[in-house]
């Protein structure tokens, strides 16, 4: 092959790859039910997968997988959207009241600190509290506006509506699917492809999948812990800390954070907020010494801090449905960028004197 093909075949990639992500940004707003419909098939592919093995058909296995999978999301939404939405809601009404009682508590300290350093200065937490007052307002609104716009509107219909629809007949078909797009690769190049499609799936499959469930387990901890210590709204926060914990670190720290400021304010005591604070600290604890071993591991290949600016970079251009994306696009850009370097240190382009002869298999190299 002449370097004239080579280089129209690197063009044609290109421009297809651009015409995709702008088709894909065009249409950024209809296409949140058909992304989560493909998560929740890639998810409940392997449980769909055993369940075949047991003897069902395809079709059937599907069936059961997905009916048990939405009665238990009907319930559980049945069951805690009201009780959240109730508690957040009570909260943001609460919030600058609290606010007012910490600086009333704090400002004692304040008044010692400037007696014993005349010179220096403190916030009014008083004017703090009328900022947050007004933030919290006009969050409210923006919410409220968003939550009745007719776009807003339409997703939520269509997640309600399609996701299922769509989860269904991809989780059906998803093994024809695979072998489909299997059929079309290049026999030259088939083995490869492979290879690194696996690498894909499997960095893919061990984030996500250990990912949600350390989330859920870090929701309900903290949501029973702060409840059970009778914490105002702890089984919002901590529901919220913990579906929040699929950012590194963020949700924990603001969980805490919001935590130990209400119970500094509701219990004269303070063991209970050190108890509070403990529930935190446990919690992480336990994630990292025993959930993130078990059910990531350390070859995932996906550092936290990637993960953050992933998350941030998709919020920022497709908004929610950048979030369900970010992980798995980072996932195809670390495999894809880790096996062109290893390709590249085999080449001559890296060691003129070595032998241009670069490996189709290579060792896992480290996580970017």
């Amino acid at each position: 092959m002449n370097r004239v093909s080579i280089e129209r075949r690197v063009l044609w990639s290109l421009a297809i790859l651009l015409a995709v992500g702008f088709i894909l940004y065009m249409l950024r707003g209809v296409l949140l039910p058909f992304v989560a419909g493909m998560a929740i098939a890639y998810c409940l592919d392997p449980l769909c997968d055993r369940i075949q093995r047991l003897g069902l058909s395809r079709t059937w296995a599907t069936a059961v997988v997905t009916t048990v999978f939405a009665l238990i999301v009907l319930i559980l939404l049945a069951v805690l959207v009201p009780l959240l939405y109730e508690q957040f809601v009570a909260l943001a009404e609460n919030l600058p009241e609290y606010i007012g009682v910490i600086a009333d508590k704090i400002d004692p300290l304040l008044a010692e600190i400037r007696q014993i350093a005349p010179g220096a200065t403190s916030p009014d937490l008083g004017s703090v509290a009328g900022t947050i007052s007004s933030a919290m307002s006009w969050i409210g609104g923006a919410i409220g506006g968003i939550l009745t716009g007719s776009l807003a509107f339409f997703n939520v219909v269509s997640l309600i509506f399609v996701t299922p629809i769509v989860a269904f007949y991809l989780l059906r078909d998803w093994d024809r699917i695979v072998a489909k797009i299997d059929s079309w690769l290049p026999p030259r190049h088939a083995p490869v492809v492979r290879q690194q499609m696996h690498e894909i799936d499997r960095t893919l499959a061990g984030f996500a999948r250990g990912q949600a469930t350390i989330c859920l387990f870090l929701a309900g901890f903290y949501g029973i812990g702060l409840t059970a210590i009778g914490l105002n709204f702890g089984l919002a926060i901590g529901v919220f800390a913990g579906l929040l914990s699929f950012i590194p670190y963020v949700g924990s720290i603001v969980g805490l954070i919001v935590s130990v400021g209400l119970a500094y304010v509701q219990f004269d005591n303070w063991a209970w907020v050190a108890v509070t604070a403990g529930i935190f600290i446990l919690g992480q604890a336990i994630e990292g010494n025993i959930l993130q071993p078990k059910l990531l591991g350390e070859n995932v290949g996906l550092h936290p801090v990637w993960v953050i600016f992933a998350l941030l970079a998709g919020g920022a251009l497709f908004g929610f449905l950048g979030l369900l994306l970010a992980v798995p696009v980072m996932a195809v850009i670390g495999v894809v960028s880790r096996f062109a370097l290893g390709r590249f240190l085999a080449s001559r382009l890296f060691d003129p004197d070595g032998a241009d002869n670069p490996p189709t298999s290579l060792p896992p190299p480290p996580a970017l």
